[in-house]
């Protein structure tokens, strides 16, 4: 696509350095929280010895699966050959680097000894699936940079396709070691499932969409830059897929627990008896995440409609994630099958949770690192084309 010019963003505008100033402050809120909870300890929180994993995590894992979904446009356009694609590949790789730098770091931030993270970098146990993580994320950041390059620089161009292709099959590595976290885990009876890994990738089609789209949005909306409706309807039909495959996965996850017959008590929790956690299944995750962005992508699919799908996609994927994480914890652990189970350590009771402030404003902190990094970096380097209008990426279309 030769025509295609790319340009960086002036980022002289008021609105620009409000956003950052926003974005920075909500940065160091998160610094706050993660030094806040290391020095009072994680008794401010609402994690305890039975939920170890809380709010954090759910951002965390979120933005982590987000960025590998993140580079799918990037994906479809050099491994599968779809021009149209192309003008957005820049920006699809620059939102998969950012997306997990901020997972990261809310990760790091949560260890409660983030000093300890050089001991999990230089002592490995290969039979750990968080030994074999390290290796992802830390290839994902040197494979997408490559591929960058040769996006970038005119020599290297040659050898895009190949690199999008180890970038796309890294990906796919990389989100299934991230659902394997949990489906290795076989003590967790909501947790051990096959069907994670692949629930994981498909999710991550759907997050990291969700917010390319509105980033893209965005940029073109704030910069005066055109956006065609031509693209916009691809990426809306795309999205609207991947919202649909997701809801088929949890189906098909749901409806396997409940034909095993040890399982039943597991799905009479989270569909029924939860509390909150059945709250957020189904309004959340089902209603907000799935058929709510539906309804508006294959509805009146106007400009609003499509930024109000993204947004309730990340929002239903937020909850899915609580639910999956926090309430696969907070569901008592099955220590001996058939047996009535009780002592004064609570076995056999649900865990209680509740998000303390700390973790929330640690979370969001990460979600606004990946934006700052994005906002930033667009004024740096030109990832955004010139044009998006029908005009220019029409030809690619055919």
């Amino acid at each position: 696509m030769a025509s295609i010019q790319y340009r960086e963003i002036e980022g002289r505008s008021g609105a620009y350095l409000a956003l950052l100033g926003v974005l920075g402050a909500l940065i160091l809120g998160g610094l706050g929280a993660a030094w806040t909870m290391e020095h009072q300890g994680h008794h401010i929180t609402g994690m305890s010895n039975r939920i170890v994993w809380g709010t954090p995590h759910v951002f965390a894992v979120f933005l982590i699966v987000a960025a590998s979904g993140a580079l799918n446009v990037a994906s479809i356009a050099s491994v599968f050959g779809r021009e149209l694609y192309q003008p957005l590949a820049r920006l699809s790789g620059l939102l998969a680097l950012a997306l997990l730098a901020g997972g990261l770091a809310v990760l790091v931030l949560d260890l409660g000894r983030p000093e300890r993270l050089i001991v999990a970098m230089t002592h490995y146990n290969f039979k750990s699936i968080f030994a074999w993580n390290i290796f992802l994320y830390t290839g994902f950041f040197a494979i997408v940079a490559l591929y960058l390059w040769t996006m970038f620089e005119r020599r290297m161009q040659g050898y895009s396709k190949r690199a999008g292709l180890l970038a796309f099959v890294w990906r796919l590595v990389l989100t299934t070691g991230t659902g394997s976290i949990f489906g290795f885990l076989v003590a967790r009876e909501p947790y051990n499932s096959a069907l994670l890994a692949p629930l994981f990738i498909i999710m991550s089609f759907s997050y990291g969409l969700a917010i390319f789209v509105l980033v893209l949005m965005a940029s073109c909306r704030w910069t005066g830059r055109p956006l065609g409706e031509l693209v916009l309807k691809r990426l809306r039909n795309l999205l609207g897929v991947f919202v649909a495959a997701v809801l088929y996965f949890v189906a098909v996850q749901h409806l396997t627990n409940l034909y095993i017959a040890r399982q039943y008590e597991v799905e009479r929790f989270f569909l029924l008896e939860g509390g909150v956690y059945t709250v957020l299944f189904w309004g959340g995750q089902v209603v907000i995440g799935g058929i709510v962005p539906l309804a508006l992508l294959f509805g009146t699919a106007s400009r609003r409609a499509i930024a109000a799908a993204a947004a309730c996609v990340i929002l239903g994927g937020l909850a899915q994630l609580y639910v999956l994480i926090i309430g696969g914890q907070a569901y008592p652990q099955l220590m001996f099958p058939e047996k009535e189970v009780a002592s004064s350590f609570f076995d056999g009771v649900i865990a209680h949770y509740a998000p303390s402030l700390p973790e929330v404003a640690l979370g969001v902190g990460g979600i606004a690192l990946a934006l700052a990094l994005t906002a930033v970096a667009l004024k740096v380097l030109p990832f955004l084309p010139k044009s998006l209008a029908d005009g220019d990426v029409e030809p690619a279309a055919a």
